[in-house]
């Protein structure tokens, strides 16, 4: 099929829920990504922050390929190997000491929320109000849509769930002045993702976990977008000393197979016993054999590294370019998740890139959000920037 006749049919019987642009994916290898009409790009969206290894990286097709020849499901009525396996190595590089898993960053979220809520029933109290920060995105279903701290997510799905207030990112005050006798937990991404990445003061963090111990809160870091070396660490929260309680992860965990990863300390996760939750796929044998396989890409192949020294050359690039372009407000990201707020709306822009080979992101209406595969080099990154310079060039004369 070429792109029209795929348009055609996915407007014929896809819910109409997504604004798609006028291409149809069909190929990729590493940073480059291939349309039905043969047409090459250039990727710096990397499935939003899922393939952060790239398209198809070898190691973690190898592991689909042959798992899928032994088994690919068998449900958790029963011990799957790779499952424990899978979480072994999540816990073993993390603070946590037990895994839930699920198929999404929404449903990973939706388990942290109810194990708070358990964890404090079990204890006997009452508390189950969770506080979450303005700009904040948790995920689409019910509970993670309330604690989105987004109005235009949650415009017409009123009357949203219950407890959860909002607070300014950044802001420890407000978060103190927000907590009452119902509160709970503080839930958080460590650095905001579609809220227009923004990025922590150096301390915020830590006030944020002694408040938590202090009020004997609960302190939830959704790493959905930002974890899985994502920002030149493994989690984020490693940049800033401090660890959670419960952490939630999804998009790079599997090199693009659906997957999400609740984790938790022992202490948080015994709330969780036979019957409290559960999940039909999550965890299972191709799902966890290709998470498996991601993750060791990760920690064996220099891409940590290769985030670092990347993401600081690119973010050094479009530095460069603010001091260029009048409507460059500001230039802020950590490893490889970076954006670029603009005094102008942003859609147009990513367009014009689109159609010169380049897919790069707008968020929040007016910021440029590049997060590329880790795997992405310097010459990759000269590449997209002589595409963007052009693009930002053409607006300056308008």
């Amino acid at each position: 099929m070429n792109t029209q006749e795929i348009i055609n049919l996915t407007g014929k019987y896809i819910a109409n829920t997504y604004n798609r642009f006028s291409i149809a994916i069909t190929k990729g290898k590493g940073c480059r990504v291939w349309d039905a009409d043969g047409k090459e790009y250039l990727d710096f969206v990397a499935g939003l922050a899922v393939c952060n290894l790239g398209h198809c990286h070898p190691k973690v097709v190898k592991a689909i390929q042959e798992q899928a020849e032994k088994l690919i499901h068998v449900s958790n009525l029963y011990h799957i190997e790779l499952q424990a396996q899978l979480a072994e190595l999540l816990c073993k590089n993390s603070f946590a000491e037990k895994a839930f898993f699920c198929n999404s960053g929404a449903e990973a979220n939706e388990a942290a929320i109810k194990l708070t809520r358990k964890y404090f029933k079990d204890k006997g109290e009452s508390r189950f109000q969770i506080i979450t920060m303005e700009k904040s995105f948790h995920g689409r279903t019910m509970a993670t849509l309330a604690a989105t701290g987004q109005k235009k997510f949650q415009q017409g799905f009123e009357p949203l769930l219950e407890k959860f207030i909002y607070v300014p990112f950044d802001d420890v005050d407000a978060v103190a002045r927000a907590i009452t006798t119902d509160t709970a937990a503080i839930m958080l991404e460590p650095i905001q993702g579609e809220g227009g990445v923004n990025i922590p003061s150096d301390n915020y963090l830590k006030d944020l976990k002694a408040l938590c111990r202090g009020k004997g809160l609960l302190l939830i870091f959704d790493e959905v977008q930002v974890g899985m070396g994502r920002t030149g660490k493994l989690f984020a929260y490693e940049h800033y000393d401090v660890a959670p309680d419960i952490m939630t992860l999804a998009k790079g965990l599997a090199g693009g197979v659906a997957i999400g990863a609740m984790l938790a300390t022992d202490e948080v996760a015994k709330s969780f016993v036979p019957g409290t939750h559960a999940s039909t796929f999550g965890g299972n044998p191709l799902a966890a054999a290709a998470g498996i396989a991601a993750i060791k890409a990760v920690l064996e192949e220099d891409m940590l590294e290769n985030c670092r020294k990347v993401g600081k050359y690119l973010l050094e690039k479009l530095y460069t370019l603010k001091a260029e372009y009048p409507f460059i407000k500001e230039v802020r990201g950590k490893g490889l998740i970076i954006g670029m707020e603009l005094t102008i709306p942003g859609a147009g822009i990513v367009k014009a890139c689109m159609e010169k080979g380049l897919l790069i992101n707008c968020t929040s209406d007016t910021i440029l959000r590049f997060i590329p595969p880790l795997v992405v080099t310097e010459k990759d990154v000269d590449e997209m920037m002589g595409i963007l310079r052009k693009q930002l060039s053409a607006v300056s004369y308008q």
